[in-house]
């Protein structure tokens, strides 16, 4: 089992602190009165695509683009960057609840043929009432998982090629059909901590995804959704959404994540938790109680740093450390079961660099990656240089 590598496109705006929708009313292209910050890069395709081409250019395998009413929409705006790019895969979110099944697996075929294959979806079933209504979608958080459940039947019962039936409590389907069935299949990647989450990642995910706990609390949930697949007959992959903060030295990584923390202050925190205090969501709710909205103690485990997630809903820890103490932490974590890293860093141009500079060659050296470092595409096949190489 292998490490894959992913990066995050910030389609709802980037910068030099922790900018997420907590702080900003419009994806951080201005600021709001929340949290006055200067350093804000607004989310255009300009930027994206140079995040993109360095993510494809450092290694990386795909990048994850959010989903909501505060990014860019993730379908558009990755086709588009895919022109941008080669072989760069792209992890679209998109939340089922919104659009038919029939229609997201046609969507879904229709960019593979476009992208010649290089799409995975992101299943966010959603875990804010707020945003979801937003969306016109007005059911209780068990029952989405309930309808999440439904709609990934329909959408792989579709892409079998033939007409397709389904009678269910939210979709009803008759002669459900792509014309052509995307191929290949893209992969399914589900995140869930509920009860409810739990036997829908079983039934139809290729990959769960959890969010940055300490690898004992990690540990539990691959053994718990191990075994709900095991029932179904089935078996599930692991991935995890951390962010990053890795350079020459432990020292000068944590006194970026200082300067992070300092950039908060108490109204911004405060406010920040009570929003995020509001979620449904049982893995929000895990990772506030990694810190309990305070600054003390925000290294929960070796390298693992809690402080992103005092005003960032989602993904909430960061690995911070020397390239080698951020490669160590990552090892361990593929020793549980972890194959894919999602990973992500503010700004995310330049943190791209630093994890793609300094950890993938470490890593590769161990042995952990599953191809080699490619150094900029020519305009034929990629060149491969050896990891650790002098360029």
């Amino acid at each position: 089992m292998n490490v894959h590598l992913h990066w995050f496109l910030p389609t709802g705006g980037d910068g030099r602190t922790l900018v997420d929708r907590h702080a900003y009313t419009d994806g951080g292209i201005t600021r709001s009165r929340v949290t006055p910050v200067s350093g804000v890069r607004a989310p255009d395709i300009e930027y994206l695509a140079q995040i993109a081409k360095a993510a494809e250019q450092l290694g990386f395998e795909a990048v994850l683009t959010p989903t909501g009413t505060w990014c860019e929409d993730a379908w558009l705006t990755t086709v588009a960057l895919a022109q941008h790019t080669r072989r760069l895969k792209f992890l679209v979110a998109f939340r089922p609840g919104v659009l038919s099944p029939v229609l997201a697996a046609q969507m879904a075929a229709t960019y593979q043929r476009v992208t010649r294959g290089r799409l995975l979806l992101n299943v966010v079933t959603g875990g804010d009432s707020t945003e979801q209504r937003r969306f016109g979608d007005h059911l209780d958080h068990d029952r989405r998982y309930a309808r999440t459940d439904e709609f990934l039947s329909v959408v792989r019962g579709v892409w079998s090629g033939t007409p397709f039936d389904f009678t269910g409590e939210h979709y009803q389907v008759e002669g459900g059909l792509t014309a052509l069935p995307p191929d290949p299949l893209p992969e399914i990647f589900f995140g869930g901590s509920s009860a409810a989450a739990g036997p829908v990642a079983a039934r139809h995910t290729d990959v769960y995804l959890t969010w940055g706990e300490p690898p004992g609390q990690v540990k539990q949930k691959i053994d718990w959704i191990r075994d709900l697949a095991e029932r179904e007959g089935r078996t599930v992959r692991f991935g995890i959404r951390l962010h990053t903060i890795s350079r020459d030295s432990a020292a000068e990584a944590w006194a970026v994540a200082d300067r992070l923390l300092d950039d908060l202050d108490p109204q911004t925190v405060a406010a920040a938790q009570e929003a995020l205090g509001r979620s449904e969501s049982v893995g929000q709710q895990r990772m506030l109680a990694l810190h309990g909205g305070s600054r003390d103690q925000l290294e929960i485990a070796p390298n693992l740093w809690a402080g992103v997630g005092l005003v960032r809903g989602g993904a909430g820890t960061a690995l911070v450390g020397s390239h080698a103490d951020v490669a160590d932490r990552i090892e361990e974590y593929h020793a549980l079961g972890v194959e894919h890293f999602v990973l992500s860093g503010y700004p995310h141009l330049e943190e791209a660099y630093w994890f793609g500079e300094g950890v993938i060659p470490d890593l590769a050296q161990r042995g952990l990656l599953h191809r080699a470092v490619p150094d900029v595409p020519s305009a034929g096949a990629p060149v491969l240089r050896t990891p650790g190489a002098p360029r």
